[in-house]
């Protein structure tokens, strides 16, 4: 199947409270166990500030329906970023997260970039298995760790949202 893969130019409300509601339900499954009860992975203003600033992606399938999502944006270090990787659940499979990564990673290279970079929360305590699948998915697609970031430093404001101990996962891919 064919995706269509743009940065949304505008976005009212609906399309802001569709694409929240998305993120929100892949994350929940895909970060069970790992935050305290009650907290989603984005808000409505966070996904509307994405789309203001040119860094939110979606994907639609040919009918138009939201498929899937993505954070992109250039580092202040020279380096292309994506997160907050999502793919509906119920089309899981069918191609739509390697899509949007070969998006971003051709959205670098026009930009002159020659690495992209990602990170994974990982609990350090106990093996989670989407992230066990994420681990070994970017990797299968070139993805290899550079270090570990120090959550407290780098995000302050997850570590008291957080159920467990977990570390945050630098990938590289040299494009």
């Amino acid at each position: 199947m064919t995706f269509q893969i743009n940065h949304p130019l505008s976005a009212d409300a609906s399309f802001v409270a569709e694409v929240t509601d998305l993120v929100n339900e892949v994350y929940a499954v895909a970060e069970k166990g790992m935050w305290l009860d009650g907290t989603d992975r984005a808000t409505p203003g966070e996904i509307a500030g994405l789309i203001a600033v040119g860094r939110l992606v979606v994907a639609r399938d040919p009918g138009g329906e939201l498929v899937g999502a993505m954070q992109l944006q250039r580092l202040p270090t020279g380096e292309g970023e994506l997160g907050m990787l999502v793919a509906h659940p119920q089309r899981r499979g069918a191609g739509i997260g390697k899509d949007l990564i070969s998006y971003g990673e051709s959205w670098a290279r026009t930009q002159g970039l020659t690495t992209m970079q990602l990170e994974l929360l990982y609990p350090s305590t106990w093996t989670h298995p989407v992230k066990k699948f994420l681990y070994d998915w970017y990797t299968r697609l070139g993805y290899q760790v550079i270090g570990a970031g120090d959550l407290a430093d780098d995000y302050p404001e997850l570590v008291s949202r957080l159920a467990t101990p977990c570390d945050f996962l630098i990938f590289h891919k040299a494009l």
